[in-house]
């Protein structure tokens, strides 16, 4: 947060934290996407998985990510997507979870890390998506899988191993829930876990101060993550206005 963080959590009383700031974000972007096209609330599709889902159009208007948005010059996608949801239960699964992990990633990294883990998770897991999916897709559980796979990492550093079996337990029952059910981007999912394992290998532990170029990093995802809010719903790609 720029150094405003500790002043922030102070005036909100203590209230403010990584995990709490990505819960709003998506729940907000959430209810935005169903106000967008109210009428999708009432379709149903997709079985109970489908219950309040966001439409199609809406989730584009905000950023949902594929080959069309990316290729079609609309690359800020695989940022914006990581925040956007397309039901009551995916969002509800992947915030319980999140909520589960991030904080002892964020205790054991630093938050401006702990944001950074996400983020690069989420991104790479949306360009395997991308790559080798080949389907529009939205969802933070791409990033939440890179912080399985940053805690694993850090189990194997500090050579804690009944932990990381504990974890590497949990990943395998996450993948193969992912396999029995349907519209479930296991793309994303690998892609966020090894983001996750790799860029958390490379990062100091909390022990270290956090750097200028890690806030700057983070300040940078930020800024083109919102930016990428406001073209996308006002249409915009780099191949002009759509």
């Amino acid at each position: 947060m720029f150094g405003f963080g500790p002043a922030l959590s102070r005036w909100l009383g203590g209230s403010l934290d990584l995990a709490n700031a990505i819960t709003v974000t998506c729940v907000a972007l959430y209810l935005l996407s169903l106000a967008l096209d109210p009428g999708a609330i009432l379709s149903f599709s997709g079985g109970i998985f489908g219950i309040l889902s966001p439409s199609g159009d809406a989730l584009f208007k905000l950023g949902m990510t594929g080959p069309y948005a990316v290729f079609g010059g609309r690359p800020w996608t695989l940022c914006t997507a990581i925040f956007l949801h397309g039901g009551a239960l995916h969002i509800l699964f992947n915030m319980a979870v999140m909520r589960m992990y991030l904080p002892n990633v964020e205790h054991l990294f630093g938050p401006v890390r702990a944001f950074l883990i996400f983020m690069v998770a989420g991104i790479l897991g949306f360009v395997v998506s991308v790559v080798f999916g080949g389907h529009n897709s939205v969802g933070a559980s791409g990033a939440i899988f890179g912080l399985l796979g940053a805690l694993i990492s850090y189990g194997r550093r500090t050579g804690q191993s009944h932990i990381t079996n504990q974890l590497w337990g949990s990943a395998i029952m996450m993948f193969l829930m992912g396999f029995m059910m349907s519209g479930v981007d296991n793309f994303a999912h690998a892609g966020g876990f090894a983001g996750g394992f790799v860029c958390a290998n490379f990062m100091p532990t909390a022990g270290r101060r956090e750097q200028a170029g890690e806030l700057a990093v983070a300040g940078l995802l930020s800024v083109i993550t919102l930016v990428g809010f406001v073209l996308s719903l006002f249409g915009f790609s780099f191949g002009g206005m759509r």
